[in-house]
């Protein structure tokens, strides 16, 4: 069991309640533990804590355009990777046509994101459609394909050596945010019966199996996905942006961990959907500025208006990592108490990571080295 250090205090010019009813002409910084989970307190700014002038050495807020990276295989193992540690890996893959041989991840539980197009999932539990917006989680060694009739993108989100599980709802009760009786799941339809004959049955079938980052391939002389049914807990699950119904307060801007989406070992994945703005006029409008203490932060952009940041479009990547503050672009920072349209229209995923986190050869290629920058109008 943890026991904080707790003394709550008040020293100097304070608000009575965090996020909102600020002295006038102030900006508010959040330093807090365990990513919004922790201990945390307030600090009352004259200025943006962002207006830095310059900036040296490794540690820099990062912006990728996955945008530039191109096709690969038809294999998620030939995708671009983007961002790793120890207990997780962010792999960005665009698929150029249905997969002709099966994948299976050893390493760990897999939760891949449709960003753009649409596919068909074969994979030992059945068949399921699956459209833009799409969160598919893929138990550690499911064996899958997928069938696409044009290019489709994906975030592939791997949780290594872990499972995907949800959060605790607490007090607002396990149908907030939505409901797990939205979960599809693979059926055996007749789609996945037809996969099952003809010669694409008859044919040998190479299954290439991830473990410890490396590939091995087994060969079946017919199409391993071929269950007559089954029974159990243990299935993949879909559910799309569409259906993630934020918590919202009008009195206070709640922090990214309320947006919790699904939970693994030392990192979390979150949601951002659209939402009404705050409507108590001395309540935050904008993400507060917060110190990225304990954690990095990951943000890849998928559709919409993205009300915090400026010069962000949909299929880019940010990573902020532990150890600065940072906070919503001067442009939005206008908006802190007074918006000009009534709710968000953006949809993100977040990924919080507990770990530092390390870039890809190919991410550094495609990088917006001047992302620092953004917050002094550089």
């Amino acid at each position: 069991m943890k026991k904080w250090i707790y003394r709550p205090i008040v020293e100097g010019l304070a608000s009575r309640q965090a996020h909102a009813d600020l002295p006038a002409g102030s900006v508010e910084r959040e330093l807090g533990k365990e990513g919004f989970f922790g201990p945390a307190t307030h600090m009352i700014h004259p200025r943006p804590p962002t207006g830095w002038t310059r900036w040296e050495g490794p540690l820099r807020p990062r912006a990728f355009d996955l945008n530039k990276l191109g096709a690969t295989g038809p294999s998620p193992w030939d995708a671009h990777a983007v961002l790793h540690n120890a207990h997780v890996r962010l792999r960005h893959w665009v698929c150029p046509r249905s997969m002709d041989e099966l994948a299976r991840n050893a390493d760990g539980d897999e939760l891949l994101f449709l960003h753009a197009g649409s596919a068909e999932l074969y994979c030992d539990y059945g068949h399921l459609s699956l459209v833009a917006g799409d969160y598919l989680v893929l138990p550690r060694g499911t064996m899958w394909r997928i069938e696409c009739a044009q290019p489709s993108t994906w975030l592939l989100i791997e949780a290594t050596n872990s499972s995907y599980q949800l959060p605790d709802k607490g007090l607002v009760g396990e149908h907030a945010i939505f409901d797990p009786a939205l979960f599809d799941y693979p059926r055996i339809d007749e789609d996945f019966k037809a996969q099952q004959q003809g010669a694409s049955a008859a044919r040998d079938w190479q299954v290439r199996i991830k473990r410890s980052n490396q590939l091995s391939t087994v060969t079946y002389p017919y199409n391993p996905l071929d269950a007559l049914g089954w029974h159990g807990t243990l299935m993949p699950v879909r559910i799309n942006v569409r259906d993630i119904r934020p918590l919202m307060s009008h009195r206070y801007h709640l922090p990214p961990s309320a947006h919790t989406t699904f939970v693994a070992n030392r990192f979390v994945v979150c949601t951002f959907a659209p939402r009404p703005f705050e409507t108590d006029p001395g309540a935050l409008k904008v993400p507060f500025f917060h110190n990225n203490d304990d954690y990095d932060e990951v943000l890849f952009y998928h559709a919409g208006d993205f009300f915090s940041r400026d010069n962000i479009r949909p299929g880019m990547l940010t990573l902020h990592p532990c150890g600065f503050t940072h906070g919503p672009h001067p442009k939005a920072l206008q908006n802190m108490l007074v918006q000009n349209k009534p709710a968000t229209d953006e949809y993100a995923v977040m990924i919080d990571t507990r770990d530092a986190l390390d870039t890809g050869e190919i991410a550094t290629a495609i990088e917006w080295t001047g992302y620092h920058q953004s917050w002094t109008g550089g």
